[in-house]
């Protein structure tokens, strides 16, 4: 930590990188430990955070009607489709981590590309930081690690790479729709519960859309299009 010239402390930029890394592990080892023992373990884990989620959003909008009915919508059907998705097996097991990985290149390919290449913005008024670089970047590397699953288990490639791609976008949406209503409701973070990076909904913003997007693609086509099924 370094101490600035005038009064006021400062901190380097590197150390808020440090906390979200440092908090990102932290959370990772129980919810990957979650991911392989499955139900109800990986259950219990979705239904806390969806209270977890509830009870920032009720915060974010001051337990207004209407917005308590969405908000409800919001984290209800996500949700479901963990619950779905992981099921009670092997395959349910590598579904998940296939999706956290996609949603996970997806916002880290973004901040990485937006940060190296700039340009315009993708949506300023929304979330000024965000642009087309990072945006186009992100789904690009999210749809390279969905086909690399293809090495761990032979399959169709197009159909990882059209998935990867589907579920990847939805995820960098989420991203912008949470932005949008933190907007709305004029605040920074849903919550300050974990360090470096706010709160649940600021953390699971582009998960939670793409798993409803996942699950809604292997409802319509089948869950045969991933080749672990």
């Amino acid at each position: 930590m370094s101490v600035a010239s005038g009064p006021a402390e400062s901190k380097p930029p590197s150390s808020g990188l440090g906390v979200r890394t440092a908090s990102a592990i932290v959370l990772a080892i129980p919810v990957l430990a979650d991911v392989y023992l499955g139900p109800p373990w990986f259950t219990l884990l979705v239904v806390v955070v969806a209270a977890l989620m509830g009870w920032e959003w009720a915060g974010m909008c001051n337990r207004r009607g209407r917005w308590m009915v969405l908000g409800s919508v919001y984290i209800a059907v996500p949700t479901a489709a963990m619950i779905w998705l992981r099921g009670d097996d092997i395959p349910g097991m590598t579904t998940i981590i296939w999706l956290f990985l996609v949603v996970w290149g997806a916002d880290t390919g973004a901040y990485l590309s937006g940060r190296a290449i700039g340009g315009p913005k993708l949506a300023p008024r929304i979330s000024p930081k965000k642009t087309w670089a990072g945006f186009i970047g992100g789904i690009s590397i999210a749809s390279l690690i969905s086909v690399g699953f293809h090495f761990y288990m032979p399959g169709d490639i197009l159909n990882l790479a059209i998935t990867g791609f589907l579920v990847a976008l939805a995820s960098q949406l989420g991203d912008l729709l949470e932005s949008m209503m933190k907007r709305h409701f004029d605040v920074k973070d849903s919550s300050n519960l974990i360090p470096g990076h706010g709160g649940v909904l600021d953390r699971v913003d582009g998960l939670v859309i793409g798993a409803v997007a996942l699950a809604a693609i292997l409802l319509i086509f089948g869950q045969g299009i991933m080749p672990w099924y």
